[in-house]
């Protein structure tokens, strides 16, 4: 004879398989399906050293894309990275939610100067990281390319986000 208690784990256990069966498809995977999507441009980074850098970059200019991010990405291309613009210019926080990649950020004033450098932000750590200043954009690249090129604050960001509105 069967106990109450072990009828009442099987109806436990099969409400929790069904649960879990409802949930497949709820995680990062399937919830790429309502991302939003991203312009593209080039940018150029010209450094101290004299020595210039390009990079083809994804625009985060509105609030659904920039509070995405790179989200939910497993590789970005060594002269890839994201531009997250702001108009106004103001400080910024940012954090790694959901960001399986380690990246630096280089928050970038309004005329262009490297202000910052954030070098291997931590994947998935909720912990903010801030501007420090007000910043018209961040550059967001693969963590330890920073480190790499030598890029610095004082370095200079060349792009149409940077150009003196009229």
């Amino acid at each position: 004879m069967r106990s109450r208690a072990g009828g009442l784990r099987a109806i436990v256990f099969g409400l929790f398989l069904g649960l879990n069966w409802l949930t497949v498809g709820t995680g990062p995977a399937d919830a790429q399906q309502g991302l939003a999507s991203f312009g593209r441009d080039s940018l150029v980074l010209h450094l101290a050293d004299g020595s210039e850098r390009a990079f083809d970059v994804e625009l985060a200019v509105s609030p659904q894309q920039q509070s995405q991010g790179l989200m939910y990405r497993h590789s970005l291309a060594a002269d890839a990275g994201m531009l997250f613009i702001y108009r106004p210019a103001r400080e910024v926080s940012m954090w790694m939610k959901n960001t399986v990649i380690p990246l630096d950020m280089l928050f970038v004033a309004e005329d262009g100067v490297i202000v910052k450098v954030v070098e291997r932000a931590v994947p998935l750590s909720l912990t903010t990281i801030d501007s420090d200043a007000r910043v018209r954009a961040v550059l967001e690249i693969n963590g330890g390319m920073a480190n790499r090129l030598g890029i610095r604050p004082g370095d200079r960001v060349v792009h149409p986000a940077f150009e003196a509105s009229p």
